[in-house]
């Protein structure tokens, strides 16, 4: 069961797009689902329109989900449960710090209590090493204690955060597979972390190369990638599978997006990507200076 999760941040844009691309044909090609879920719980960052925009590209483009669209929105229900259990377990802590009054690292300063009046929630972690094996990137380890410290699972304007969100859903929803960019690798081995303590599966991971900008730079709005044009269908899958290190052939460019998902159900072949972390693109593909947004979908 694998699945693609945009938020309604902007338009799709060709990062998300081979995001999408990949996640789909590696569930259709093993005989899985595949399910879309909007992650619409950061309404501060959201985009008038971008839910429907995000959903008439992905129809333009050819994809077929199974079952309903879903919202992430929807199962606040189940992630405000999630949360009031870690709390009562003593795994989850409230704290008043804010980003400014440490470095990357959080060093644990409220662990023994918040007189704060405004609060956020954090869960607690060790430093013993949390391992798992991406089938593109190889194994990947990580110390969360070292890495990251405590993070955060309920921020203090009072939504959840998305880590916390994500697992849950995945949860829910009975996700094995996981295919998304590598820029979202760091996150893994929190969420990996919070499957443990909930007794959730963990689901297989495959983090893929992300797409960039002539400056090496993720494609993503806030790098000035628009959406991608729904006039250009099959031009831009062709373009996408490419990316992805699949080799269509010419004429599929030209084809009808039909054809172009029954060549790539036929040939898909992700192994080609094992190692790899970015690929330029040209220009024509993000739409440079279109920019929406400060957050990526």
């Amino acid at each position: 069961m694998g699945r693609f999760a945009p938020s309604p941040t902007g338009p799709l844009h060709f990062g998300s797009l081979i995001a999408a691309i990949a996640s789909f044909l590696e569930a259709r090609t093993r005989g899985g689902r595949w399910l879309l879920r909007v992650e619409d719980i950061d309404p501060p960052r959201e985009q008038p329109g971008a839910t429907q925009q995000i959903l008439q590209a992905l129809e333009t483009y050819g994809f077929e989900w199974d079952g309903p669209v879903t919202y992430q929105s929807a199962s606040r229900h189940s992630h405000d449960e999630a949360l009031a259990g870690l709390i009562h377990r003593g795994l989850a802590y409230r704290c008043g710090c804010s980003r400014r009054d440490f470095g990357e690292t959080y060093p644990g300063t409220c662990r023994n209590g918040s007189e704060a009046a405004e609060a956020a929630i954090r869960v607690r972690t060790t430093n013993d090493v949390l391992a798992f094996v991406d089938h593109l990137q190889g194994s990947q380890s990580q110390r969360l204690e070292s890495k990251s410290g405590d993070f955060v699972i309920f921020r203090k304007d009072g939504l959840i955060a998305y880590q916390l969100a994500v697992v849950v859903d995945d949860y829910l929803q009975g996700i094995t597979d996981i295919v998304r960019g590598i820029d979202l690798m760091d996150s893994t081995q929190r969420q990996i972390w919070l499957q443990q303590l909930l007794d959730y599966p963990t689901p297989n991971y495959v983090h893929i190369p992300i797409a960039t900008n002539k400056h090496e730079q993720k494609l993503s709005k806030s790098f000035g990638a628009g959406g991608i044009l729904l006039d250009k269908a099959t031009e831009t899958l062709h373009a996408a599978l490419q990316t992805l290190g699949q080799k269509p052939p010419a004429e599929l460019a030209t084809a009808k997006p039909g054809e172009i998902w029954s060549w790539a159900q036929d040939n898909w072949n992700i192994d080609v990507l094992k190692g790899q972390t970015k690929h330029s693109v040209t220009d024509e593909l993000y739409q440079p200076g279109n920019r929406k947004s400060d957050k990526n979908p």
